[in-house]
């Protein structure tokens, strides 16, 4: 049929018209489609009257006003009145229906008759002869004004139509269910916000189709077909396709937008849509649509502004009543007396903070800051006890046994921290008091109407806060009612969302779940604390956020203090030690940590001092440096104060590191610097606790006097603390009292000695002693293991004071190293001087002071190891390490240079050999003046020397010049001297002066400058090893070439020009190899395939040339050489660093 002939909405059936018609008994068969409409009326959507005529809906309800409809309503007009005699068969309506070419209403009546199981002969015939729908010639009028066409197509459209009504009824059926089922889940949800079901078809059709709507909106084309591609089954331009019953929510980003928001319920709707074409609609439908769309938000403008009002309204009533409840509660002030204090409560005192504060609240809220506010320590004399004011009611108001608490006592421990040291320790809970809203967390409201003053506060910054992720306002709200709450039931699921609270919480979110934990805490007591907090702590210990996982870490530490004594112990450590074990996150493992210091410092039970020593050993072990620095600056200062409560610090817990370091040296597999520096590092921590107990056990301390002035302490008496616990002012209590021990202490050291100091004692009688022996027993050659007791002794010395540097420590060191001059030459076999004693008591001890006489000392001492060690033909090692510990530092190099020179123009040739050697160290971290000033003159000078040896020493020391001087005058310099070298014809016949050019150019020559190595290292290899050719001592030929070898092993790693590889380098090779065919066969296979893959480059160079350099002694895995160089390899007999060289690559 032509679309303007058409109505297409009157396809469904009404539920309420099949009623109306079983109610009517009407006998007449219809079309599915009937009885939405009449035909003389306008709108489309308008249902048609109830009381119509039964014989009205034969005609076609589908029919527009057009020359079928007039004649249908004709047809019906007549047969109306027929109705009033005699009922009309269906035979005759239906040989009218095909007389008047009805075709698509005659197969409706067909199809209505079949489905009542009365079949038309009529039309069973007339619908099964396909004569009846070929095309004519001739289109009778009514076809024409109707566009009907072949019957063919017009079947296969109504059954199409069918079959979409088909679907639609499955669909409303699917849609129904599945919404029941949703209701039904939102109410479980409701109940168990926790519990997550799958997803289900509905839902997931919804989502699919509000996502692929996202993708086109926003331009993903291509994600978007690849998504309807994966979800061919469903139709993404139909939002019907989802379900027929619901309406479509807004796009995704609306949803988003108003997540957490209740979105307006949707009206009730009765979905009439078919599918149809936008060009089928009439516009009168798209007229009324608009003006129905119109009307729809007039409607919810209108609602909302009467809400509103109503809000208003609401707003100023409350305001009124708040006023006049103010005005009663001044009015009964003044009236009644206030009741008589008793020792259990006391009147808030007004605070004092700058910080702002909330509106007051008539003293009826429990001030509860937190323990590092100055005016109210906690004390053993003054315990964190929580004071309850007793406000006046009337007896008659509801729940009186909330309004008044005795005194909440917690259990303290028998401890002797100073005040300011529990402070400090305390310090490291992260808690805030200072904002608004930690204002809020921190006042704990006691009664009803305190209760309504909290919620009027908070209530104006929660609504427009907590969707936008500010949740943490709702703490004051959950603390309040988790205190006060009379069911337990109830308080534990309010502490349960508190810590659920926040998916995900921040360092902020968490210090404000803390603060108001800590302000539970002080309310309720530990008992509460014990049976309401701690179970939510242990319910999240493994929880899959490491957020939530770093909550509870730091819950425990923020509530030790208010829990008993045994669980404290017990319960808390063991879950901290779990977490500190098992817990794979940093940031967990280190508030663990910090958290098992604040239970150190609140732990009294002795027998737990051994767990806790486990504890520090293992998180020393922890391989996170995170971790490492929170057990230094926070755990071991807390551990320490503990063991010296218990007497242990000097008699278990130092000792017990020093052994574990000693068997460390004993070891069989050889010395772990790794643990050496865990055991060293944690004794360096123990250093400010250590001299804390000596000036406080000293026989002075009855003559301590605060009173007066007191001399301020020397901003560099101390090393810098890493934390505020380990500064030993914090330990003592003050700075004030600290500064007046230090007055004693030196006079003590100074003028009336050490007698019946026996903490002094220890240190002076056992603990140097074994250091300095295990110093003795270190390896010399660990720069790591010098540096780390070099430190440490630097600590150690400066902690303790410069009189017991000077008459404690530095005698013990003189004593062993026996520098006077009469025991030089007995000196032969003393090994001490080859130790790393030597280093760590000129880096560590003689450089804690940095005056005149110090300076001296030091240079005095450096000269003094330098003669005795040449002198005694000793190893340099102790020399060596001396010189790299103290080049590091830019003070000294003035120092370093000045001991040299005393070296150069020493009388003795060893030793001007000792300082030529000396330099190459010291030229690597001196600045480029300093080298041109006083290096490059000294070695000049030393080059000059009439000793070969001397004069040889040089060579390495010039080498480091090239290798790391830029100044081109400084370069020529050296350049001649080493030329001078090398040509000069005293030198010719000198095996060891040119075992040390060539050992000196394979070490600088790849990192020298390019034109050094180019026109002056490559051309003298190549006469050397021509040179050696002739060389008639068979063991100097075997060293020269196995030197060569090396050297040009390490050149092989630089780009060498043509003309360089064929002048030079290839021929140096080929002299090599001559010398290598007699002498060491093993060396020749692989010179043999450096030669050749020398010559095949020399042969490629213009192909190769863009690849840039390649080592030739990488090339030697090439296909062609690798066999044969394989299968020498394991007969080579050189050596294994000599073999390492050969595959060197520059750096």
């Amino acid at each position: 049929m032509a679309a303007g002939n058409v109505n297409p909405f009157n396809l469904s059936d009404s539920e309420d018209e099949a009623d109306q018609r079983a109610e009517d008994g009407a006998h007449i068969e219809k079309s599915p489609s009937v009885g939405t409409q009449g035909p003389s009326s306008n709108n489309p959507f308008s249902p048609q009257a109830d009381a119509e005529p039964p014989a009205l809906l034969v005609s076609s309800t589908r029919t527009s006003p057009s020359v079928e409809g007039i004649s249908v309503s004709v047809a019906a007009a007549a047969m109306t009145v027929a109705l009033a005699e005699t009922r009309v068969s269906v035979d005759v309506i239906a040989a009218q229906l095909i007389r008047d070419h009805y075709i698509l209403t005659a197969l409706e009546f067909h199809t209505e008759l079949l489905e009542s199981g009365r079949e038309l002969p009529r039309l069973r015939d007339y619908f099964s002869n396909p004569g009846n729908f070929e095309r004519q010639t001739g289109t009778p009028p009514a076809c024409k004004d109707q566009g009907l066409g072949p019957g063919g197509p017009l079947m296969l459209e109504f059954e199409l139509r069918k079959a979409k009504e088909t679907i639609q009824a499955l669909r409303t059926n699917l849609t129904q269910a599945a919404e029941s089922d949703t209701q039904e889940r939102n109410k479980n949800y409701s109940s168990h916000p926790e519990t997550q079901e799958p997803i289900r078809p509905l839902e997931k059709r919804a989502l699919n189709f509000l996502v692929n709507e996202y993708l086109l909106k926003n331009e993903y084309k291509l994600s978007a077909i690849t998504f309807s591609d994966e979800n061919d089954d469903q139709d993404f331009e139909l939002w019907d396709d989802v379900g027929l019953n619901i309406p479509k929510p807004p796009d995704l980003l609306q949803i988003y937008r108003n997540c957490g928001s209740a979105l307006p319920s949707p009206r009730n709707t009765v979905d009439v849509a078919v599918g149809v074409e936008s060009g089928e609609l009439t516009g009168n439908y798209i007229t009324q649509k608009s003006d129905l769309l119109q009307q729809q938000q007039t409607e919810v403008v209108e609602e909302l502004e009467y809400q509103i009002s109503l809000l208003n309204e609401e707003k100023q009533s409350l305001a009124d009543y708040i006023k006049k409840l103010q005005s009663e509660i001044q009015s009964l002030r003044r009236t009644v007396p206030p009741p008589p204090h008793d020792q259990g409560s006391q009147p808030n005192p007004p605070s004092s903070s700058t910080t702002p504060q909330p509106p007051l609240d008539n003293g009826q809220y429990l001030d509860i800051r937190v323990a590092s506010e100055p005016d109210n320590p906690p004390t053993e004399s003054n315990p964190p006890t929580q004071t309850i004011s007793n406000p006046t009611h009337t007896s008659s108001q509801p729940h009186a046994k909330l309004k008044s608490r005795g005194t909440v006592v917690f259990d303290q421990p028998n401890r002797k921290l100073s005040p300011a040291f529990q402070q400090a320790l305390l310090s490291f809970c992260k808690m805030s008091a200072d904002s608004r809203l930690g204002a809020e967390v921190s006042r704990i409201a006691d009664n009803e109407e305190s209760v309504m003053l909290m919620l009027g506060r908070c209530l104006p910054h929660i609504v427009p806060n907590v969707l936008l992720a500010k949740r943490e306002e709702l703490i004051p709200l959950i603390l309040c009612t988790a205190c006060l709450h009379p069911e337990p039931k109830e308080r534990d699921q309010l502490l349960h969302i508190l810590f659920n609270l926040i998916k995900r919480p921040d360092d902020e979110q968490r210090q404000m779940i803390l603060t108001g934990c800590v302000a539970f805490a002080r309310h309720v007591g530990p008992t509460r604390v014990e049976t309401e907090l701690l179970p939510q702590c242990w319910e999240q210990i493994n929880h899959k956020y490491p957020e939530r996982r770093l909550l509870v870490a730091e819950a425990c530490g923020a509530l030790a203090p208010y829990l008993p004594k045994e669980i404290r112990s017990s319960l808390v450590l063991s879950m901290l030690q779990q977490m500190l074990a098992e817990d794979k996150a940093d940031m967990v493992r280190e508030a663990v940590v910090k958290s098992l210091a604040i239970i150190m410092g609140y732990i009294d039970d002795p027998d737990k001092y051994s767990q806790g020593f486990e504890l520090m050993l293992l998180s020393l072990g922890d391989p996170s440096e995170r971790v490492v620095s929170a057990i230094h600056q926070v755990f071991i200062p807390a551990f320490a104060a503990w063991t010296t409560e218990l007497g242990n610090l000097q008699t278990t817990l130092i000792p017990s590191l020093l052994a574990r370091i000693e068997k460390l040296l004993k070891g069989e597999h050889g010395l772990d610097e790794h643990k050496l520096h865990m055991f060293l590092s944690a004794l360096q921590s123990l250093i400010p606790p250590l001299f804390s107990v000596v000036i406080q056990n000293a026989p002075f301390t009855h003559r301590v006097n605060l009173q007066g002035d007191i001399p301020p302490i020397e901003v560099t008496r101390f090393p810098r603390p890493a934390s505020p616990l380990q500064d030993i002012a914090t330990i003592v209590g003050s700075r004030e009292t600290l500064s007046a021990l230090l007055i004693l202490y030196d006079y003590q050291l100074e003028h009336e000695g050490t007698t019946g100091w026996d903490s002094l004692l220890w240190v002076v009688n056992q603990l140097l002693p074994q250091l300095i022996d295990i110093v003795g027993r270190i390896n010399v050659a660990s720069t790591t293991c010098v540096h780390e007791f070099s430190r440490f002794f630097w600590r150690l010395c400066r902690t303790f004071g410069k009189i017991f540097t000077n008459t404690k420590v530095k005698p013990q060191f003189q004593e062993i190293l026996r520098l006077s001059e009469e025991n030089v030459d007995a000196l032969t076999g003393n090994g001490i001087l080859t130790k790393a004693t030597v280093p760590i008591y000129a880096t560590g001890v003689l450089t804690c002071y940095n005056q005149d006489e110090d300076r001296k000392l030091l240079v005095g001492f450096l000269e003094d190891v330098m003669t005795t060690l040449s002198l005694s033909h000793a190893p340099l090692d102790s020399l060596k390490a001396s010189f790299v510990e103290l080049g590091a530092n830019p003070v000294y190099h003035e120092l370093l240079l000045t001991v040299l020179w005393y070296g150069v123009v020493h009388t003795s040739a060893l030793v001007r050999c000792t300082a030529a050697r000396m330099f190459e160290l010291l030229v690597k971290g001196v600045n480029e003046t300093l080298v041109a000033q006083r290096v490059v003159p000294a070695l000049i000078t030393l080059s000059s020397d009439p000793e070969i040896s001397v004069r040889i020493s040089t060579i390495p020391a010039f080498g480091t010049i090239m290798e790391t001087v830029t100044q081109k005058e400084l370069l020529e310099r050296v350049k001649m001297q080493l030329a001078s070298f090398l040509e000069d014809p005293q030198y010719q016949d000198q095996h060891s002066l040119h075992m040390e050019i060539i050992r000196t150019f394979g070490r600088v020559g790849p990192n020298a400058e390019p034109r050094f190595r180019d026109e002056f290292v490559l051309p003298h290899l190549h006469k050397l090893a021509l040179g050696n050719n002739v060389q008639a001592t068979e063991s100097k030929r075997i060293d020269i070439a196995t030197q060569l070898f090396e050297a040009y092993s390490a050149l092989s790693c630089c780009f060498i020009s043509e003309e360089l590889m064929v002048n030079h380098f290839l021929p140096g090779l080929r002299c090599l190899r001559t010398d290598m065919e007699q002498l060491s066969p093993e060396h020749e296979v692989i010179l043999s395939s450096m030669i050749k893959e020398g010559e095949i480059k020399v042969e490629n160079r213009g192909i190769g040339q863009a690849e840039g350099s390649v080592s030739i002694a990488a090339s030697l895995v090439g296909e062609d050489a690798k066999t044969k160089f394989l299968s020498k390899m394991g007969q080579l007999t050189t050596s294994g660093a000599m073999l390492a060289n050969v595959f060197q690559r520059k750096k």
